[in-house]
């Protein structure tokens, strides 16, 4: 099996008397966020060209998933992006300087307010989206799929049983 540099790590894991279900725990989680920065880096780089932060993306992106009329309530936004209210908050009123997305009322519930992109919104949103894909697409490329898919559904099958600690 071919190693990599996480593997380096594991023998100093060992000699320290560290449980093997912990050391496979900290491979997973160095692991991870070796992929968690590939994909960052690369995503944020098409961002750049847009002006966009990876915050900004995140919410244009959910934003525009929803289909039309494109809105979501400020509330959905946070707990869909894993935001704080405040975080939200802040990347909604760049958006809405920016002219991405407008706040309005919602008639069903006088308390609360839905967030539309508009039409420049969705314009830069399906620009960020194309741009992320091919970020991503071109940070596993020479992975096979199969690797890809494997990953993917181990990964699931980790989420599924940490339940909601996952969140």
């Amino acid at each position: 099996m071919k190693q990599d540099e996480v593997d380096g790590l594991v023998p100093r894991w060992r000699e320290a008397g560290l449980e093997p279900p912990l050391i496979a725990s900290l491979e997973l989680s160095k692991r991870m966020s070796r992929l968690h920065a590939l994909f960052e880096q690369a995503v944020k780089a098409e961002l750049v060209e847009l002006g966009l932060t990876y915050a900004e993306f995140d919410v244009l992106a959910a934003l525009a998933r929803t289909g039309p009329p494109h809105r979501l309530k400020p509330s959905e936004l946070t707990r869909a992006l894993f935001l704080t209210s405040g975080g939200t908050s802040n990347v909604l009123q760049r958006l809405t300087t920016a002219g991405y997305v407008e706040r309005e009322d919602n008639p069903g519930d006088a308390r609360s307010r839905w967030v539309r992109l508009t039409p420049e919104g969705l314009r830069v949103a399906n620009l960020a989206l194309e741009g992320a894909g091919r970020a991503h697409s071109e940070a596993m490329a020479g992975v096979p799929e199969t690797t890809l898919r494997q990953a993917a559904d181990a990964l699931r099958e980790l989420t599924l049983a940490l339940g909601r600690r996952a969140r």
